[in-house]
């Protein structure tokens, strides 16, 4: 880093996956899948590209993921300004959030890496110390698995998500706007201009917003756009399949399988990244789309949401895996 901070790289491979895990925000740098040459995931060949121009391309976001209105919270009576990095609001934990940080290397083997991160009490404005955790593990039949776990010393509020832009057909240098998607979920979160979100989720059907059946991005309207909480559940349950991806011309499929009860679909519509991403592909808009496994965003404001509160004593386990496959092209 410019700081003279080293970042390590790490190669896992297994089950027909390769990825290239970074220190630096606990990063999927790069995954790729035996028998489709690009890329599966947006990314840079260069650290100074992440520091300058990364939309937090495959990184670990937090403390919180996604937003918290006005960049502030109240817990047990005792409000707390947080770092305002998104039209006054925080977004992925502020404006050095985990993704922007070194974590370290606890334990790693041929198929799995597992990082590790200190977030102080009091850091971009969230209550306790917080100590993190990451797992990456590949493992038989194309499967990513990602785990997350984080532990407190004082109330406060934590959920993380994996944030990898998936581009299933070239690899992002071109939009993936005729990927195929399904999100198993009748409900979703409309939000204000801000994306914040306004209250009580909404029914999909009859709206855009339906993909309880598969159906192409751009199939109601070339411009859609979407920067969603879909909300899987009233709260963690048991692991199930909540979404796929598939792109017609390449065949390569992804299953997204999660107990969290949200799921954040963002297609990315004004990404435009003016240096070169992996293998010298430009990034324009849609080039990535992003399934965020994680609480629902607010849900520090909002009650009647997903609770987020992670208290001494608990551990707050997520596990989101993403499992890969390849089929006869369209």
């Amino acid at each position: 880093m410019a700081s003279g901070m080293p970042v390590e790289r790490i190669r896992i491979r297994a089950g027909g996956l390769t990825a290239h895990i970074l220190t630096l925000g606990a990063i999927v740098q790069d995954l790729r899948l035996e028998g489709h040459e690009d890329p599966l995931v947006l990314g840079f060949e260069t650290l100074e590209n992440y520091a300058r121009h990364s939309p937090y391309f495959g990184a670990i976001v937090g403390r919180f993921a996604n937003r918290i209105a006005n960049g502030r919270f109240k817990l047990d009576g005792q409000t707390h300004e947080l770092s305002r990095n998104n039209g006054g609001h925080c977004l992925h934990g502020g404006v050095d959030g985990f993704s922007s940080r070194i974590w370290e290397i606890e334990d790693c083997g041929p198929s799995h890496v597992e990082l590790a991160l200190d977030s102080l009490d009091g850091d971009m404005g969230f209550p306790g110390a917080l100590r993190a955790r990451c797992r990456y593990e590949l493992s038989a039949g194309g499967a990513l698995g990602v785990a997350l776990s984080a532990v407190t010393d004082a109330p406060t509020v934590c959920s993380m998500a994996h944030h990898s832009y998936f581009n299933l057909e070239d690899g992002g240098a071109r939009a993936a706007t005729d990927h195929e998607v399904m999100i198993s979920a009748d409900r979703y979160l409309p939000v204000d201009d801000a994306l914040i979100p306004l209250g009580n989720p909404a029914p999909v059907e009859g709206t855009a917003f339906d993909f309880r059946t598969s159906k192409r991005l751009n199939a109601r309207d070339p411009a859609a756009s979407y920067d969603h909480n879909f909300c899987i559940g009233a709260a963690a349950g048991s692991e199930r399949l909540v979404a796929r991806l598939r792109a017609p011309r390449s065949g390569v499929a992804m299953e997204v399988i999660t107990a969290e009860p949200g799921l954040q679909f963002f297609t990315s519509p004004e990404l435009n990244i003016p240096v070169p991403g992996l293998g010298g592909r430009r990034y324009g808009h849609h080039a990535g789309v992003c399934l965020e496994t994680q609480i629902w965003p607010d849900s520090p404001n909002r009650p009647e949401y997903p609770g987020a509160v992670l208290r001494p004593g608990d551990i707050r386990e997520q596990r989101t895996v993403y499992r890969f496959s390849r089929h006869q092209r369209a």
